[in-house]
C-alpha cells in the first residue's frame, strides 16, 4: 500500500527534470560532490543521520571532530573563532544581536535587514535606530548604507551597542564595510555583518581570484555570519558564524548560540559544512577561477543580447549575482521567469522587470550557455512578434516609486485585529509585512501603514509575488485602536 508524500513526490518529480537552478543552495545538486569523492556519504545518507553518539563530539562543546570542522572554517576565513551553524544564518545573526546588545537597549541597523534582525528585536525588546539605505534608481532596489549616515547616527546616539547591516544585499551590491568599520570602532561599538550572501567572498581572495568585492571578515567586522548554503557547496540551512575581534567574548556569542541553536542538530548539515571546507581548501582555486571564468563568459554573451539591460562587473557589486532585465522590451519579471522555466531553467526572483539568477559554486560553464541561448531566443522572439519596436513601453515597476520610508516608530501594539489591507492607512503594523524573497520587512510592527505603501503591496500581490503578512483574504494585522 503507497503512502501520501507530498513533499516527497514533488522533490523527486523537479529533480527528473534535470533542472538549471539559477537559485540557492549553491551546490546545484549532487555533482559537486561526486566531482570530489564524496559518493560515500551521498550512498548512505539516511545511515549518517545520527545524535550525539559516542566519538560524534558535541556542537554546544565542541572538542572533538566538530571543532576540527570549526577550526577549519577559522582558517578558511582567517577569524579568530568560526561556529558551525544548523538554523541557518538567521540563527547566527540573532546570536550575535543577542551577544552584543543587552536588553532594552539600542542598535544601529539598516533598515533593509533581514526579518532574523526584526525577531531579535522582539526577543530582547531592543530598540532599533535605522540607517537606510540608498536606492537604485535604474533598477528600483536598495543599495549600500552610506557610511556618513552611520557615523551620524552613532554620534546622535552614544548609547548605542552595536552595528549591523547586510553586506551583500540580496542583489549583490555591497557597502564600504571597511570605512564603516573604521568609523564604528571609532565609537567603541561592535560591527555586525550579515554576510549570508557573500559567503564566497573571502574564498576568492583567499585563493588569488581577483575582482570581487573584499568579505566583511577582511574589512573589520567584528562578527560576520556568511550563508555557506546560498553560494557554496553546504546543504540549505547551514551557515557560519565567524567571530574576528576580541571586542566581544567567544563565551557569550558561545552562550547564546546554545541558547538558539537546536539541541538535535542535523549531523547531514554538520557533514556538509565538514564537506564544504574540505572542498574549498583542496581545491578552492580551481572552483574560483572556473566560476568567474565562466561568469566572464557571461556578460561578454550578454552585451550582444538585444533588449537585455544588465547590473554588471562594476566597483561595489558581486557580480555572481546576475540582475538582468527585458523590461525596455515589455517583458516582466513574471513573464521572464515564465520563458525561461520553458527553457528548464530556475530563477531565484523578481522584483517589478528585474530578474536574479543567483550562480553558486556548482554551476557549470553549460548552465551559462543554457541560459545566455535562452536570454537570445527570447529577445529574437520578441522582436519578431513585435511589428514596431518603438511602440513597446517598458512596463511600470512599481519599486522604482517605493524606498524605504524614514518612519516614526511607535509603540508596538499589545492588542491586535486584522483588518482589510486597503483600510489599514494610518494605522499601526502589528506584525511584518515581508516581500519573500528577499525576506526584508517593507513595514515593521510599530510603523504606519500609508496609502502608498498599501497600494505598492496590493501590487505585489497581483504580481504574484509573495508577500508574508498578507493572508489570503488581503487582510494585515494591526494594533486594536
Amino acid at each position: 500500500m503507497s503512502i501520501k508524500t507530498p513533499i516527497q513526490d514533488f522533490l523527486i518529480s523537479h529533480a527528473k527534470l534535470n533542472p538549471i537552478s539559477f537559485h540557492m543552495p549553491g551546490h546545484k545538486g549532487s555533482a559537486i560532490y561526486k566531482r570530489f569523492g564524496c559518493n560515500e556519504f551521498l550512498e548512505n545518507y539516511m545511515d549518517c543521520d545520527i545524535t550525539e553518539i559516542i566519538g560524534a563530539d558535541n556542537l554546544f562543546q565542541a572538542e572533538g571532530i566538530l571543532q576540527e570542522a570549526q577550526d577549519a572554517y577559522a582558517e578558511l576565513y582567517d577569524s579568530k573563532k568560526s561556529y558551525l551553524l544548523v538554523n541557518g544564518t538567521s540563527g547566527g545573526i540573532i546570536a550575535a544581536i543577542l551577544a552584543s546588545v543587552p536588553k532594552g537597549k539600542k542598535l544601529i541597523m539598516a533598515r533593509n535587514c533581514h526579518k532574523s534582525v526584526f525577531n531579535a528585536l522582539t526577543l530582547a525588546d531592543i530598540q532599533p535606530i535605522y540607517a537606510y539605505p540608498e536606492l537604485n534608481q535604474e533598477y528600483g532596489i536598495s543599495g549600500a548604507i552610506p557610511p556618513e549616515e552611520i557615523e551620524a547616527l552613532l554620534k546622535n546616539n552614544p548609547e548605542a551597542e552595536a552595528v549591523i547591516l547586510p553586506s551583500p544585499n540580496y542583489y549583490g551590491i555591497c557597502s564600504d564595510i571597511e570605512t564603516i568599520a573604521e568609523i564604528v570602532h571609532k565609537y567603541n561599538k561592535i560591527l555586525i555583518v550579515d554576510q549570508a550572501h557573500g559567503a564566497h567572498l573571502k574564498m576568492f581572495s583567499k585563493f588569488g581570484v581577483q575582482g570581487l568585492p573584499k568579505s566583511a571578515e577582511e574589512s573589520g567586522a567584528d562578527i560576520v555570519i556568511n550563508s555557506t548554503h546560498k553560494t557554496l557547496a553546504s546543504y540549505t540551512q547551514s551557515a557560519i558564524l565567524n567571530l574576528n575581534s576580541d571586542r566581544i567574548s567567544p563565551y557569550v556569542i558561545e552562550d547564546k548560540l546554545q541558547c538558539i541553536e537546536s539541541t538535535s542538530p542535523s549531523y547531514i548539515l554538520m557533514a556538509s559544512l565538514d564537506i564544504n571546507a574540505g572542498i574549498l581548501k583542496n581545491h578552492g582555486h580551481l572552483l574560483m577561477k572556473e566560476w568567474v571564468d565562466h561568469l566572464n563568459y557571461f556578460y561578454e554573451e550578454a552585451k550582444k543580447i538585444e533588449g537585455l539591460e544588465f547590473i554588471g562587473k562594476v566597483p561595489g557589486i558581486d557580480w555572481t549575482k546576475i540582475n538582468f532585465s527585458f523590461g525596455r522590451i515589455g517583458i516582466t519579471g513574471d513573464e521572464l521567469e515564465n520563458m525561461l522555466l520553458e527553457y528548464n531553467i530556475f530563477i531565484e526572483l523578481y522584483t517589478g522587470d528585474l530578474v536574479m539568477c543567483m550562480t553558486g559554486i556548482g554551476n557549470t560553464k553549460a548552465d551559462l550557455e543554457r541560459l545566455v541561448k535562452a536570454l537570445k531566443e527570447i529577445s529574437e522572439s520578441r522582436h519578431k512578434n513585435s511589428a514596431n519596436e518603438k511602440d513597446l513601453c517598458k512596463k511600470e515597476d512599481a519599486n522604482k516609486h517605493l524606498a524605504f520610508r524614514r518612519s516614526t516608530l511607535y509603540e508596538i501594539p499589545k492588542d491586535k485585529i486584522r483588518v482589510p489591507l486597503l483600510d489599514a492607512a494610518g494605522l499601526i503594523c502589528a506584525s511584518s509585512v515581508i516581500p519573500y524573497p528577499p525576506g526584508i520587512p517593507l513595514v515593521c510592527p510599530g510603523e504606519k501603514f500609508d496609502k502608498e505603501t498599501l497600494l505598492y503591496i496590493k501590487t505585489l500581490r497581483e504580481n504574484k509575488e509573495k508577500v508574508i503578512g498578507v493572508n489570503a483574504l488581503e487582510e494585515v494585522i494591526v494594533g486594536a485602536e
